[in-house]
């Protein structure tokens, strides 16, 4: 069994394929090195191009000399979602097929407590939320056809509730959660496992606008448990654990309080 640093090789085996959008750093990015261990032939999706060529040379420099590449490339601003339908169909086709799609593009503006910034908050919402609707569409409607696959969505614990602190990213993460519960619930009934994943502080540049942290775990440790997620097919995941007991104290606060609470 792979370990985590060691690529796992299973000639007998049909290699399995993923998209992972948002995968130049972060948990993207460490995904894609774990689903590349894992014996995963993955597409990566970002903005960046220099970070996603880093990466796939420094996945594929792991391999043995006569594995076959492991990790595509594209490079894409998950905003432009005209370009999406195509370039999905695109992917696919170079992969020869799907078996998992990730949508872990994120992005969380950094907004001031007496602040209420359009701007900021439509952009959070493109990419957090329309971005990831954009894609997933393309994928459940494959899937649907298919009556198998996996779709994971990176979301936050962060969409909970509305918190005072940053209401543009909450909304955006909470929209989110509605959506992929939505599709676990069309997709349930055709063989398809969607899962939510809410992970708390992650040592990522996402960190930088939170104004307090705790609990910071590595994009690797949350890749780590996300795929573990992926592998017993969970619906809704926090990553760690301890912040499911969290959300689900903070879920059940009367609002009559929790409008009071500085967070």
């Amino acid at each position: 069994m792979a370990d985590g640093t060691t690529p796992a090789i299973r000639p007998l085996e049909p290699q399995k394929r993923a998209i992972v959008v948002g995968a130049s750093s972060g948990v993207g990015a460490a995904l894609v090195r774990r689903l590349t261990w894992q014996g995963y032939r993955v597409a990566a999706l970002a903005r960046r191009e220099e970070e996603l060529n880093a990466l796939r040379t420094a996945v594929e420099a792991n391999l043995p000399d006569h594995a076959d590449p492991r990790v595509l490339v594209y490079t894409h601003d998950v905003t432009d979602c005209a370009v999406i339908p195509e370039l999905f169909q695109d992917i696919v086709r170079d992969l020869g097929g799907l078996d998992l799609i990730v949508y872990a593009a994120g992005i969380q503006r950094r907004v001031d407590r007496n602040e209420y910034n359009f701007e900021k908050d439509s952009a959070m919402v493109a990419v957090n939320t329309l971005g990831a609707i954009a894609w997933l569409n393309e994928a459940a409607m494959r899937f649907d056809r298919a009556g198998r696959g996996q779709i994971v969505g990176i979301s936050s614990i962060a969409g909970d509730r509305g918190r005072v602190g940053a209401p543009g990213y909450n909304t955006s993460k909470a929209a989110l959660n509605t959506y992929l519960e939505a599709l676990r619930n069309r997709l349930a009934r055709r063989g398809v496992t969607v899962t939510t994943v809410k992970p708390g502080f992650m040592d990522t540049r996402l960190l930088a606008n939170a104004p307090k942290t705790f609990w910071v775990i590595s994009p690797e440790d949350a890749a780590a448990q996300i795929y573990l997620a992926i592998r017993r097919k969970k619906g809704t995941v926090y990553i760690p654990r301890r912040w499911g007991l969290v959300g689900l104290i903070i879920r059940h606060i009367p609002s009559a309080i929790f409008k009071w609470m500085n967070f």
